[in-house]
């Protein structure tokens, strides 16, 4: 029996010393990774967690992306100038955020009239949208890894019943991007953008009479459906959106190309991961909305076409306005994408969608 305990205690002893005297390895790639949604939440996980996991394992530990979340590192709407000026080495956000600064973005962000989440993918992947939206990126000295398109989002969560145009007029609405200008001229309605992580206050206190923010399965968790009274549908206001990490370009040319192909390969493995957990679990959260308390309007047709007719009518006047600046880039791309979208519309009559 001593002579089996000193051969344990010796063997303990060289798989200590082993594993002391093996050298640690540091990932090639390490980026701190800030987004515009707080920690946990649907968008943190399913979009940048999942990235973070899926590049991981696609390169076998050599990329390292550490996510925080809003206000951690920087403010929820500063995460692309956070990545320009060298804060962080990439970050976690949606076009949405930049409509304001460069209407351009406006494409990408999902505006009424636009391409829902099944034919936006295809021109995002197939079409050249990703291409055109790394080209602009990278006039802006960025480099964009699209890790998330979405369904459709719920129109609204309502202090009072929205069921017509007379009703957004002079309606105090939380919101962000295109329709936010939409429904601004068009319908009278005073939009207001706040961070994600204040929305719920700010319906809960009546501070607005309305808000939109995501997907049903997203906007679930959050518990507006329990401040509010009324849900809203369809999400004509955004019938799909993306999001992207940005990385400094210098940041990115200095990655391996082997793993820049991973990088690439792990993004759009997360973008299609994404949409199909969106759409599972968007189909149990209005399960759960339809059972409870709420009352959820369904827009009629014509009031669902007139609003995507305004979006299109919108965002056609925002590229003529750039071209007339000087910017044709937007008015391409925004031709490009109205082209697919009426090439899908066209064909589609093949597709089985229920």
């Amino acid at each position: 029996m001593k002579t089996d305990l000193n051969t344990k205690q010796w063997l303990s002893c060289v798989i200590a010393a082993i594993a002391l005297s093996s050298p640690v390895y540091a990932a090639d790639v390490e980026w701190r990774v800030p987004t515009s949604v707080p920690g946990g939440s649907p968008f943190y996980e399913n979009f940048l967690q999942r990235f973070a996991d899926n590049a991981e394992m696609l390169t076998a530990g050599r990329v390292d992306i550490r996510p925080f979340g809003a206000g951690v590192i920087v403010p929820a709407l500063q995460v692309y100038d956070a990545v320009k000026e060298g804060t962080v080495e990439a970050g976690h956000s949606t076009p949405s955020y930049l409509v304001n600064q460069n209407p351009i973005n406006a494409i990408f962000a999902g505006f009424p009239g636009g391409m829902g989440s099944q034919s936006y993918i295809n021109w995002i992947y197939e079409g050249g949208g990703q291409a055109a939206l790394q080209e602009i990126r990278a006039s802006e000295g960025l480099h964009s890894l699209i890790v998330g398109i979405g369904s459709t989002e719920i129109f609204a969560h309502s202090n009072v019943p929205i069921n017509g145009p007379d009703d957004l007029d002079g309606l105090k609405y939380r919101t962000s991007g295109p329709w936010a200008e939409v429904v601004r001229e068009y319908y009278n309605a005073v939009p207001t953008v706040v961070p994600p992580g204040d929305i719920y206050t700010l319906l809960q206190r009546k501070g607005v009479d309305a808000i939109e923010w995501a997907t049903p399965s997203s906007n679930y968790p959050e518990g507006f459906h329990e401040a509010s009274r009324y849900i809203i549908v369809p999400g004509v206001h955004q019938p799909t959106f993306l999001w992207e990490v940005v990385v400094r370009q210098d940041t990115w040319d200095q990655v391996p190309d082997d793993l820049k192909q991973l990088i690439e390969s792990a993004a759009k493995l997360t973008t299609y991961e994404g949409l199909s957990n969106f759409y599972h679990n968007d189909l149990i959260a209005m399960e759960d909305y339809r059972a409870g308390r709420n009352e959820v309007i369904s827009l009629d047709d014509a009031f669902v076409e007139e609003l995507s007719e305004n979006g299109r009518a919108w965002i056609a006047a925002r590229a003529a306005a750039e071209s007339e600046a000087g910017n044709p880039a937007m008015e391409e791309i925004l031709e490009d994408y109205q082209a697919y979208q009426a090439r899908w519309n066209t064909q589609k009559d093949y597709l089985i969608t229920d």
